[in-house]
């Protein structure tokens, strides 16, 4: 039986089901979307009103204008046959069990039989949804619970039922990582699978013992963010992103279905939730909970909420000297074990030892009854909840002894396998041997192998295994194998400075040689690349050095030229926010292999520039020189304003299929949803590429249109200015900006070499570094990391 997923059919329109059906089309798949049928005349009112909330939703739930096109609304009444045309059905109705057998009658009676069913309920046991179906039906019904928002958090648990086909299970995984980009973790039929069951032990353990130890809100989030690695939603903010009705809801359900649970009290909401939701302090969506939205002299604020008179008052900001202290320790590891050392005598290393352990504890509890393996466990808080680390990986770091006798002191109980494993001389969940990553397991009580995505390359890895060929502070050339390079950026931000020049003259070095077939650029940090080091520039700029600085910006020039021209194809793997000469980098390799989740810009103007690395000789190649190209009678002032208005409004694009819009992608460029297989897939794009590989034509190949249609686009930027959208230094930016795109000074319109424009860009960027209000720019993005208008 195969399962190749084209179609998906979604059943429930509500937030879940239209983000769920919003995500399946950005990853290109045809989607039906289908919800009941009022009883009055429109009968896809339900269906249209949760699809148009999907279309608003902040952050957007849709990559690009045009993937709504990609779903087809509809109702139970009269579309339901569609169902039988789907490849996976996957139900997002309300939460109530009736509803949804009923619905898997009717989901029988009409599949298709090879189609996969699921179900994306989060607190209703999935054998009793499928009850009373059919033993063929059984087999292939998985449950499939997302995270919310579905297009940005990794996580999907998949649930089995003990007649779930393990095919079926295998295949819905793969088409999860592969398609969809998620992370796949296999939980068991039990109350809240994973995420939620860990996640609301944590976050009413964390919330009762802050409000009975007389702790403030911000002092709570001031510590539980990013110094424990957490994201910097922290514990209160949390609460309001999520609304404190569904979070409360979560724990009351969770309560309700567990009674054999031994920490079943400690799920119970605090009292001081239940009145704020009396209160409708339910947070983002009432407009306050923990803390409110306000405008204060222009500025926005977030005034916190007092827990005794339920009003919010201006944030203070409380000083907490030991996170400053822990922060000084350096990586998590030793920042938990500094916090987790000086609990006895500070009262927030004690907040941090007091929920934290507890949460490592229960989670030891759990296993192997809501899973048989510490990694799905890890993941599913790593993935759902953004934790930098998952329980038991945390747990190693603090070491697992140590921890053990902490957790004794505080009568914790400790689940018996962990001693177990401690009496056998196992001192760590996790540990590497010849290479391969092992975890113990719970149920064998021995080390298993941790399961490989086959389509992940670690560069890490690679590195520990020598496979690096040169390196320094900023950048490395790794040997990726099969005759493949790698240039990866690790500086600050991946910001590129002349030591990731300098190893990108390594690279093409060691491209020459016979048995290398490639190049890939590409990082595993959380962005591309910012852009330049404006440090560096901003240092160069004090000194009075400009001849440093143009040195660097030809070098930066001629590098990205040496990529456009290389003998041998060079792909660049953008993610994140691939910014200003990071989006230069990917422009002169011959293919992208872009993550979805790529924000691409050229943001120069920002501070006061232009691009100069060829940003703005690209944007004239690849905008408005095909046209003319393939029909040179063409008027070419609608492709210039194009490339005008992306330079000089820095536009930034939301997901890489927006990129493909602006045109910083391509029709030959490949998107993948899953940023942890960008590297094996720019890898196998240079092989693909590299059989009988020949390097782009080197001649006049971009169309400069000259001083009419530079005095077109000035006239626009002096509208702009008239109407007080532009100040007057962004119009003498942009006078720069259309005076590169057109080509200077020619009087008439011609094809010109690419040279010709970067030494246009190298004039303009030299100038307006010379400006006073362009070092205005540099220094405020320096000090607040905000653009200045000026």
């Amino acid at each position: 039986m195969s399962h190749r997923i084209r179609k998906v059919a979604v059943l429930g329109a509500g937030t879940m089901g239209a983000a769920i059906a919003a995500h399946c089309a950005n990853a290109g798949l045809e989607v039906d979307l289908l919800d009941i049928a009022p009883d009055d005349d429109d009968k896809n009112a339900v269906v249209e009103a949760g699809f148009d909330r999907m279309q608003n939703a902040r952050p957007a739930a849709l990559m690009g204008g045009n993937v709504a096109d990609r779903i087809r609304t509809g109702n139970f009444e009269e579309h339901f046959d569609r169902v039988g045309e789907a490849d996976w059905i996957v139900e997002a109705i309300i939460e109530k069990l009736e509803p949804k057998r009923e619905l898997m009658q009717r989901v029988e009676d009409t599949a298709k039989e090879a189609a996969i069913i699921s179900t994306n309920t989060s607190g209703i046991p999935l054998h009793s949804i499928s009850e009373g179906r059919s033993e063929g039906f059984k087999k292939r019904f998985v449950g499939t619970h997302f995270f919310n928002p579905p297009r940005y958090l990794k996580l999907m648990e998949i649930i089995p039922t003990e007649d779930t086909d393990p095919e079926i299970v295998e295949a819905v995984r793969t088409f999860g990582e592969r398609v969809l980009g998620k992370g796949g973790v296999i939980a068991k039929d039990t109350p809240n699978f994973i995420g939620n069951r860990l996640g609301s032990f944590a976050g009413m353990q964390s919330a009762r013992y802050a409000f009975e130890n007389g702790y403030g809100i911000e002092e709570v989030d001031a510590i539980t963010g990013p110094l424990i690695g957490h994201p910097k939603t922290a514990t209160f903010r949390l609460n309001d992103q999520v609304g404190l009705d569904i979070a409360v809801a979560v724990a009351e359900n969770l309560f309700e279905a567990v009674p054999e649970d031994e920490s079943r009290e400690e799920l119970k909401p605090p009292e001081k939730l239940q009145e704020m939701q009396e209160k409708n302090l339910l947070g983002n969506k009432t407009g306050a909970g923990f803390y409110k939205r306000d405008k204060r002299e222009g500025k926005t604020v977030f005034d916190v909420l007092d827990l005794e008179t339920f009003e919010h008052h201006p944030a203070e900001n409380p000083e907490i000297p030991i996170a400053k202290e822990a922060q000084e320790q350096g990586d998590l590891a030793s920042r938990l074990r500094f916090l987790i050392d000086k609990a006895d005598e500070d009262k927030h290393a004690r907040y941090i030892r007091n929920t934290l352990l507890p949460y490592m504890a229960y989670a030891s509890r759990r296993v192997p009854e809501i899973s048989d393996t510490l990694e799905d466990v890890d993941h599913a808080m790593e993935w759902g909840f953004a934790h930098q680390n998952g329980p038991f990986r945390t747990w190693d770091l603090l070491g697992v002894r140590e921890t053990v006798e902490n957790m004794q002191s505080m009568d914790l109980e400790v689940a018996p396998w962990v001693e177990d494993m401690l009496d056998a001389g196992n001192e760590s969940f996790y540990k590497t041997e010849n290479g391969t990553e092992l975890q113990f397991s719970p149920v064998s009580k021995e080390y298993e192998p941790v399961r490989e995505d086959p389509m992940y390359v670690s560069l890490d890895r690679l590195r520990d295994g020598g496979k690096e060929l040169a390196s320094n502070d900023s950048a490395s050339l790794l040997d990726l194998g099969d005759g493949v390079l790698c240039l990866e950026f690790h500086s600050k931000g991946n910001s590129i400075d002349a030591g990731t020049v300098e190893m990108g003259n390594r690279a093409l070095e060691a491209l020459e040689r016979d048995d290398m077939v490639g190049l890939v650029i590409g990082n595993e940090g959380r962005n591309f690349s910012v852009g330049a080091n404006l440090g560096e520039m901003a240092h160069a700029v004090q000194n009075g050095d400009l001849d440093q600085i143009e040195n660097s910006v030809e070098a930066l020039q001629n590098l990205l030229m040496a990529f456009r021209f290389a003998p041998k194809p060079v792909v660049s793997a953008p993610h994140g926010q691939t910014l200003g000469g990071g989006l230069e980098v990917c422009l002169h390799s011959d293919r992208m292999v872009a993550a979805g989740e790529t924000y691409m810009g050229l943001v120069e103007v920002g501070v006061g520039l232009i691009p100069a690395g060829g940003g703005t000789k690209e944007m004239a190649r690849r905008l408005v020189s095909p046209p003319l190209h393939t029909a040179p009678n063409t008027p070419p002032l609608p492709f210039l304003q194009k490339a005008f208005e992306q330079i000089a409004l820095a536009k930034t694009a939301g997901s890489a299929l927006e990129a493909k819009e602006m045109g910083f992608l391509t029709e030959d460029d490949r998107i993948v949803m899953n940023a942890d297989h960008l590297i094996s897939a720019a890898k196998r794009e240079v092989q693909d590429l590299a059989d009988g590989y020949t390097p782009p034509e080197h001649g006049n190949n971009v169309y400069a249109s000259g001083r009419t249609a530079r005095a077109a686009l000035e006239m626009g930027v002096k509208t702009m200015q008239w109407a007080h959208y532009a100040s007057d230094y962004d119009g003498i930016i942009a006078g720069h900006v259309a005076r590169i795109l057109t080509g200077g000074n020619l009087s008439l319109p011609q094809w010109v070499p690419e040279e010709y424009l970067l030494k246009l860009e190298k004039e303009s960027f030299l100038d307006l570094l010379k400006q006073e209000k362009t070092h205005d720019r540099i220094e405020a993005l320096l000090k607040t990391g905000k653009p200045k208008r000026n």
